[in-house]
């Protein structure tokens, strides 16, 4: 599966809690990193499904398809799995979900997908290069205010109006069609001095703006809002959700999700007698899980990482 160090797995691993003949779903392929680690533990009846939107990591899914007869792999983003779960008639019959949100390692490494400030490529930054609107068409066409708001709301990002008002100034004169390019011209509005956080910590001026642009270009907050509702139905009673998040927008999205669900209905609570329906149909094993020092000490990405776990209640 290459060199693709997964983010967490031993948590992940533990988390699941994986019976030798269970189902389970890994919503975020990328380069099989988890999917592999939890076939290492399932026995000849176990069965591993991966959906993953980027066709390169589908290619990956492929190989270990054919190595593997107990794993499969769909060209699906993760927001597609209210439809596989219906098309497999798996509802109510998994035994683990696995979501590991954000772009991957290999995808900010590689140049051609526009990922990365770090290194000039094309800006596309959509999941899926086949389809979607790429960033550069909507970034040489939207308006400043819509700019603006994409960056503050998705990157939270204070200097969101500064950076559109110099996007749509230098469009006057050229289109931004790189990577190098945006990153640049957001470096001169934001001096990378201003963005360190205590010594020696620097984030780059383009962190957050960049972020933006790939959450709003791949809608990704709505499909895990989506993917959620959806994953929890796919669960049988016992089966566990595992949700590993990178920033504070989708990891609020997950500890809202997970919240109510573990709730009884705040309208119904005061009733002598609670209906099933408003009953809390999760339970949370765990408290919020982050990397340890020697993953960390090997894997600075997992610095932001946050792993959520839910259970299914009858």
């Amino acid at each position: 599966m290459g060199n693709h160090v997964p983010v967490l797995l031993d948590e992940v691993l533990h988390q699941l809690a994986i019976r030798p003949d269970g189902v389970y779903i890994d919503c975020t392929f990328g380069r099989g990193g988890h999917s592999q680690a939890i076939l290492d533990q399932l026995g000849p009846e176990g069965l591993v499904f991966g959906l993953d939107r980027d066709p390169e990591a589908v290619r990956v899914g492929e190989q270990l398809s054919q190595q593997d007869p107990r794993f499969y792999i769909e060209h699906k983003s993760f927001g597609q799995l209210g439809a596989f779960l219906e098309s497999r008639q798996l509802s109510g019959k998994v035994s683990g979900v696995l979501f590991d949100l954000g772009v991957s390692s290999p995808q900010l490494e590689d140049a051609r997908r526009g990922f990365s400030f770090l290194h000039d490529g094309p800006l596309d930054m959509r999941m899926d290069p086949s389809s979607g609107m790429p960033a550069e068409t909507w970034i040489n066409s939207a308006s400043e205010q819509e700019i603006a708001g994409v960056l503050f709301r998705y990157g939270e990002e204070r200097a969101s109006r500064k950076i559109a008002r110099a996007i749509c100034e230098q469009r006057k004169s050229s289109s931004i069609t790189t990577t190098g390019q945006l990153a640049a011209l957001i470096e001169e509005v934001l001096p990378r001095r201003s963005h360190g956080k205590g010594k020696g910590k620097t984030r780059h001026p383009a962190t957050r703006s960049f972020q933006a642009i790939r959450i709003f270009v791949n809608q990704e907050l709505d499909e895990i809002s989506l993917a959620l509702t959806a994953a929890l139905e796919s669960l049988a009673v016992g089966g566990r959700l595992c949700v590993i998040s990178f920033h504070s927008l989708e990891d609020r999205i997950v500890k809202r999700f997970f919240r109510e669900g573990a709730r009884v209905d705040p309208a119904l609570a005061g009733l002598p007698v609670v209906p099933d329906s408003a009953l809390p149909s999760l339970t949370l094993p765990s408290r919020a899980i982050r990397a340890a020092e020697p993953e960390l000490e090997n894997n600075p990405r997992a610095r932001s990482a946050i792993l959520r776990v839910a259970e299914r209640l009858a």
